[in-house]
C-alpha cells in the first residue's frame, strides 16, 4: 500500500513539474484581445501581457481609460474604443482585430468588461435596471465572443471569460449574480462546442478584490439613489433605518473581505 501511494505521489510531482515547466513560445506573434481595459483586472492584464511581449489589443470604454493604459505600456500595445452593449461598436472592433491578426487568427480573447451597479433588494429595482447589467455582463460578452470565434478557430486559440464567485452563489439582489450565473453556463456550452476545433475555453471566478466594481462608496451611492426613487409605501415597508443597515453591511463586507490587486 505504501509503495502504491509513493508511486502515485511521485507521478503527481512529475506531472506538476512537467505542466509548470511548459512555456509559451513566440509570444511576439500572438495577439490577445482584452475587453474592459479602462481599470481593474483588464487594465492590469493588458500591462502584464505587454511586458511579456504579446501583441495586446486592449478595448476600452472611455478615451481616458485608453490614454492611461497607453501611458503605462509600450508602443506595441494598441487600444481602441468598445461599447459591448452596442452591436455596431462590437462589429467595428471585430474588423479592427481582423486587420491586425490577418491570416494567423486570434490567439486569445479575454472577456473582462463588466459592471456591478445597480445592486440592492430585488423590489428596489426596475426591469430596466436588470437589463442594463445583463446587457454588459452577459449579452455583450456573448456577442463579442461570437464575433471572434472564426478568428479563434483559425488560430486554435483560447477564450477566457470573467465570471465571479457570485456565479456560484447569489448574495444580493439585482442582476449582477444572475449575469455571472449566465456567464458560467455560456462558458460550459462554449467549451464543449469548440473543443473539436482545438479551442480552449476557461472561466475565471474571482473572489473579493479591490477594484472599481467593489468600491463601497460607489455601492452606497447606488443604494441611496435606489432608495430615493422608491414609492413612499415601499420605504415604509422596509423602515427608516433599513437603508443605513444596507450601507453598513456593504461597507463592512467590502472593507474587510476585499483583497487588493
Amino acid at each position: 500500500m505504501l509503495v502504491y501511494l509513493g508511486v502515485m505521489l511521485l507521478f503527481c510531482v512529475l506531472y506538476w513539474w512537467y505542466r509548470d515547466s511548459k512555456q509559451i513560445t513566440a509570444v511576439s506573434d500572438k495577439h490577445v484581445y482584452i475587453t474592459g481595459c479602462d481599470t481593474g483586472f483588464g487594465h492590469l492584464l493588458a500591462q502584464h501581457l505587454d511586458k511579456q511581449g504579446f501583441q495586446v489589443l486592449a478595448a476600452c470604454f472611455t478615451e481616458q481609460g485608453a490614454q492611461e493604459l497607453k501611458d503605462k505600456t509600450s508602443s506595441r500595445l494598441q487600444t481602441f474604443r468598445l461599447d459591448v452593449t452596442n452591436s455596431e461598436s462590437i462589429g467595428k472592433a471585430a474588423e479592427f482585430v481582423k486587420s491586425q491578426v490577418k491570416d494567423k487568427g486570434l490567439w486569445g480573447l479575454v472577456n473582462n468588461a463588466g459592471i456591478s451597479q445597480p445592486v440592492g433588494p430585488s423590489d428596489w429595482l426596475t426591469i430596466d435596471d436588470y437589463k442594463v447589467l445583463l446587457d454588459v455582463n452577459l449579452i455583450g460578452l456573448i456577442e463579442v465572443t461570437l464575433s471572434m470565434i472564426p478568428l479563434i478557430k483559425r488560430a486554435r486559440g483560447r477564450i477566457v471569460n470573467m465570471a465571479s464567485i457570485y456565479g456560484r452563489i447569489s448574495m444580493f439582489g439585482g442582476s449582477y449574480c444572475i449575469s455571472k450565473f449566465g456567464v458560467e453556463a455560456f462558458n460550459d456550452s462554449l467549451r464543449r462546442d469548440l473543443r473539436c476545433f482545438g479551442v480552449k475555453v476557461a472561466c475565471i471566478e474571482p473572489g473579493y478584490f479591490k477594484t472599481h466594481i467593489s468600491n463601497p462608496d460607489v455601492i452606497n451611492e447606488g443604494l441611496i439613489k435606489l432608495w430615493g426613487r422608491l414609492p413612499q409605501d415601499v420605504q415604509e415597508d422596509y423602515g427608516d433605518d433599513y437603508l443605513d443597515k444596507c450601507k453598513q453591511f456593504y461597507s463592512f463586507f467590502m472593507c474587510f473581505l476585499v483583497n487588493s490587486i
